[in-house]
Order: C-alpha cells, then structure tokens, then sequence
C-alpha cells in the first residue's frame, strides 16, 4: 500500500467507536480493513480479533442507518486479494 493511502486510512473512523472517544482513530497494535460501499461506507473495522470464519467469510455489523433502521445489521465480506478492503453485500434483519 503506498504511503498516500496508509495515512488517509489512518485519518479514518473507527466502526463502534463513540465519536467522543479520546483514543479516536486507528491504535497501535490492531489492524484494520476499510468498509467500502453500504450504509458504513468509510469507517475502518478492527479485524485484529476476529475468527479466522468471519476474516473469511465476513461479518454483520450493527447499523441504524441500513434498510432495516435500527433492527438491522448490514453485510460486509472481505474483498478477495485484498484484506484491507471489506465490501458491502447487503443488509439483513438483527436476529436474536
């Protein structure tokens, strides 16, 4: 990855962060995957302790901002070749 996109990465939200958390932003130490597309298009997800199933096959993230409101979660797999990139699949209802 060159050095522009590194540090427009590192300038990023993190996903379930609140936005008046103090250590706003990427850590030292995790590793993170942009989201690309959907209602959370943007944000950096934390991949540093996932499953070796969700870093495969991906994950459902809570989001009020999808087709479902607040009872949704929306769908983002990791992009083939390129783990640093997690694209939008869709949105599903939360299941209990």
């Amino acid at each position: 990855m060159d050095m522009d996109k590194e540090e427009e990465l590192l300038r990023g939200r993190i996903y379930g962060q609140d936005h008046d958390d103090p250590r706003r932003g990427p850590q030292p130490g995790r590793t993170y995957a942009q989201l690309v597309g959907g209602p959370l298009d943007g944000l950096l997800l934390d991949v540093t302790g996932l499953t070796p199933q969700e870093a495969t096959t991906g994950v459902a993230l809570e989001t009020e901002l999808g087709r479902f409101g607040a009872a949704g979660r929306a769908l983002y797999d990791p992009r083939p070749g390129d783990p640093a990139h997690w694209d939008w699949s869709g949105d599903t209802p939360d299941t209990p």
